[in-house]
């Protein structure tokens, strides 16, 4: 497992839920594993690691939808993005992936980590419109994760 990568150096974990927790050099070699395979540097990359209220309130206010979701990401520079940069947050809902986790026959923290993995492809430029796009970015939330050793 890789944990001290150049693809991660601006990587920055905000454990922000009251009682779950996720290993920060999991998330790390997650975060380096989705980078590593896509090409993408990371500028500034703050992974937030909240709960219901913290990933619905955002997703409400910024997404323009009401319900509660697994992850949610932002790009904050645009032109980064487009150069293979990534300058952005992932808002991940522990909640979600404690919930989820028994349904898919996993640990919560192995749910976790591929909702970071989601919100990194998205910020690489990937999109989860389709079906199509969905089952793409399953496959490569897939790739990654064995290569992180998850």
């Amino acid at each position: 497992m890789n944990t001290g990568g150049p693809e991660a150096e601006g990587l920055e974990v905000h454990p922000e839920h009251a009682t779950l927790r996720l290993d920060e050099a999991a998330v790390r070699a997650v975060v380096e594993a989705v980078c590593g395979g896509e090409g993408a540097e990371v500028v500034h990359l703050g992974v937030i690691l909240g709960d219901h209220a913290l990933v619905h309130e955002l997703n409400r206010e910024w997404l323009g939808h009401d319900y509660d979701t697994d992850v949610v990401s932002f790009v904050l520079d645009e032109e980064a993005q487009a150069e293979g940069r990534i300058d952005g947050e992932i808002y991940v809902d522990l909640d979600t992936a404690a919930e989820r986790a028994p349904e898919f026959g996993v640990p919560m923290e192995t749910e976790a980590l591929r909702y970071v993995a989601h919100g990194v492809l998205h910020l690489c430029g990937h999109d989860d419109a389709t079906d199509d796009q969905r089952a793409a970015m399953r496959a490569l939330e897939d790739r990654y994760l064995e290569a992180a050793g998850v």
